[in-house]
């Protein structure tokens, strides 16, 4: 995309919010209840999210104009979140340029579902393990303000399945482009006091390039029972079946050539097709969680879950099977005093996570195990506490402190080599302090600033990484974080307004590199600098007669300056260079109509800015423009079933780009192709009280 028509871009974003403001003053009508409603759950303070003078965001994933594949359209439109898709199956999540040390997955990012921490001891996270139907919502915490979740500086994702419940039975289907169909289907029941929800799908593609067959098999039980007025018992189950095939990064060459291919032979090494490179994995994900309430003032949530990973991958340059058990526990104790127009809210506790992993490289023949290279059994354990305090003062002034401090240990032992020896590493118990102040006028404008400090040692993967070096000698990442934000709402609280400003000083960042095989490994390096502005706007209106029923669009802008500060490494200088893997600059716009006989339609836009690919800054991502749309009718029968049939274009404008790059790969394997133009009909059955 060249700057004339990015500065089209922008100002088709300003056109769009001057005509929503204009609309607004010429009829302001009676607004819906938005996402703003909703109390968070993040940092158990019990708060809506206007009233966080923490970086928090609030996502509801039906708003927004996309397939049910996939979280990645609702995610790419919170400013400073970034959600890639390497291939069908394959997921990397970046909060404010975190997912620099992904190769894939997601790390140093912590995930919870339903209080259960998904996110391993080991720091790694399968979020691929994810259906839509899992959840109703989720929050996202961007930055070391996470830190009460345990350590790390990128962030925290919690998903939530009870947070809009009504008894009733939903079934989804949906087909498409590349042979897609996806099956959904829900059943809950109970009451207020004893609900109960069942989730089961089915998820398959041949994908847009060669070699991306993926199938997801995925069933959840959530259930909550309350024993009198004080006590409440959560069930969660989660069990995810997942194979897909990994078609591999493409040179320029190749990519420019054939976009849809997949690696080809190169050397010594066989092509992605012929290795069979492909991922085969199982997740269960059981936990319980106990909410006492002792009094009006005090309260504790206790929660503690088994979690067990399957991960088979035969790949290019080897074959890895990896057995994952784990358990953990976490509880939090609430105070909440009052008096007169003061409010005290007291939080502390305490988190527990273990785990024995083993994990095993073979040489990788025809997609079979051959000759075993290495064999490591591999336990960590991570620990936290926490404590914060958050005081109001007439319901406008709110000042929030809060500390945590985090101790891992992680101890290698490769049976494979004798005599067998652990290499053990221990990352210290570090104070990770945060500090806010908010001031709100009349509930209508809210001024914010905190600065939290963050500490994330390596994952697991990084100590272990593909080349099959055990790097304890890897620091862990640490710094300060520093934020100021505005948050508006106007016209009875239908337009909503955000502007946040952050800065992050980040010493011993961690940086992947990648071997002429394509194998990763990590280096620290010095320090980086990152330094961002976010945008959001959001209007919402609704309207008792006409054509137009209800009427819903947002924006958000996030613009980012990321570089190195002093980074020489092997010989080479990269001081001063732009953070590879981040886009200086990205925008979304979301545009929802319901109209009269229950038909709707959704847009959505979304542009990225190019992308630098290496740490020296010579290899280039374009920039790129996606443009969605769908359209449906629903209509509640008199049968109490209510139908959705729906229908939409993905990528509309057939744009040619790469998403989830390989970030400093050798031989210049950078670039993985994301779908064309597609599009997909469904419908929904649903019946509900």
């Amino acid at each position: 995309m060249t700057a004339d028509s990015m500065k089209k871009t922008i100002a088709t974003i300003l056109l769009l919010a001057i005509c929503t403001y204009l609309q607004s003053q010429v009829n302001p009508t009676d607004t819906l209840k938005t996402l703003d409603s909703v109390k968070l759950r993040a940092f158990g303070i019990d708060k809506l999210s206007s009233a966080v003078c923490m970086p928090v965001a609030v996502v509801d994933p039906e708003k927004f104009a996309q397939s049910k594949s996939s979280l990645l359209t609702a995610l790419n439109t919170v400013p400073g979140v970034r959600m890639e898709e390497r291939s069908p199956g394959s997921y990397r999540i970046s909060i404010r340029g975190s997912s620099l040390r992904s190769p894939f997955g997601v790390r140093n990012i912590k995930v919870y579902w339903n209080d259960i921490a998904v996110t391993d001891p080991g720091g790694n996270t399968y979020f691929n393990q994810f259906a839509a139907n899992n959840f109703t919502f989720l929050e996202v915490v961007k930055g070391p303000a996470a830190s009460m979740y345990g350590a790390g500086t990128g962030g925290l994702i919690l998903l939530n399945s009870f947070g809009v419940w009504k008894p009733g039975v939903t079934a989804e289907i949906n087909s498409g482009s590349y042979s897609t169909l996806n099956i959904f289907g829900s059943l809950s029941w109970g009451d207020k006091e004893h609900k109960n929800m069942i989730t089961g799908s089915r998820q398959q593609s041949d994908g847009y390039r060669d070699h991306t067959v993926m199938h997801r098999d995925n069933f959840s039980w959530s259930g909550s029972l309350k024993s009198g007025k004080r006590s409440q018992t959560d069930f969660s189950l989660l069990y995810t079946n997942l194979y897909y095939q990994a078609p591999g990064a493409l040179t320029l060459t190749e990519y420019k050539n054939n976009p849809r291919a997949s690696r080809p032979a190169a050397g010594a090494f066989p092509s992605a097709r012929n290795a069979k490179a492909a991922i085969f994995q199982q997740n269960l994900l059981a936990g319980v969680t106990e909410k006492i309430s002792f009094s009006n003032s005090v309260k504790n949530t206790t929660t503690v879950y088994g979690y067990f990973t399957d991960f088979k991958n035969p790949a290019v340059r080897n074959y890895e099977q990896r057995k994952e058990p784990s358990w953990g526990g976490r509880t939090n104790f609430n105070v909440k005093l009052y008096r007169n127009r003061h409010t005290l809210d007291i939080n502390a506790g305490a988190e527990l996570q273990t785990g024995l992993f083993n994990t095993q490289v073979s040489k990788n023949k025809n997609g079979e195990r051959d000759t075993l290279q290495t064999n490591d059994d591999i336990k960590t354990i991570t620990s936290g506490i926490y404590a914060q305090i958050s005081y109001t003062y007439n319901n406008h002034l709110n000042i929030f402190a809060g500390a945590s401090t985090n101790y891992t240990k992680v101890s290698i032992k490769r049976l494979s080599n004798y005599p067998v020896v652990a290499q053990t590493k221990n990352y210290q118990a570090e104070i990770a302090p945060r500090f806010g102040i908010m001031k709100d006028w009349d509930n209508h404008y809210y001024f914010f600033v905190s600065v939290s400090r963050g500490f994330s040692p390596p994952t697991t993967a990084e100590l272990l990484p593909s080349t099959g070096v055990i790097s304890t000698d890897l620091e862990a990442e640490e710094g300060w974080s520093y934020e100021s934000g505005f948050r508006g709402f106007l016209f009875k609280r239908a337009l909503h307004i955000e502007l946040t400003g952050f800065s992050f000083k980040l010493e011993h960042a961690l940086v992947p590199r990648r071997d002429n095989s394509g194998a990763d490994y990590f280096v620290n390096a010095g320090d980086m600098t990152q330094r961002g502005l976010e945008f959001h706007a959001d209007y919402t209106k609704k309207s008792g007669s006409g054509i137009f029923k209800q009427f819903f669009i947002s924006s958000d802008l996030s613009m980012n300056h990321f570089h190195y500060g002093s980074f020489i490494k092997d010989g080479s200088d990269f001081s001063g260079n732009k953070t590879p893997s981040v886009p200086a600059f990205t925008a979304s716009l979301q545009l929802n109509i319901d109209y009269a006989k229950g038909f709707y339609s959704n847009a959505g836009y979304y542009h990225a800015a190019k992308i630098y690919l290496n740490d020296a800054n010579t290899a280039v991502a374009d920039p790129y423009a996606i443009l969605n749309l769908k359209a449906g009718w629903k209509k509640k029968m008199k049968t109490g079933i209510t139908l959705n049939l729906y229908a939409g274009v993905e990528n509309l404008l057939d744009e040619t780009y790469s998403l989830g790059n390989d970030i400093n790969a050798a031989a210049g394997r950078y670039y993985n192709a994301a779908a064309g133009r597609s599009a997909y009909f469904g419908l929904i059955i649903s019946c509900r009280k």
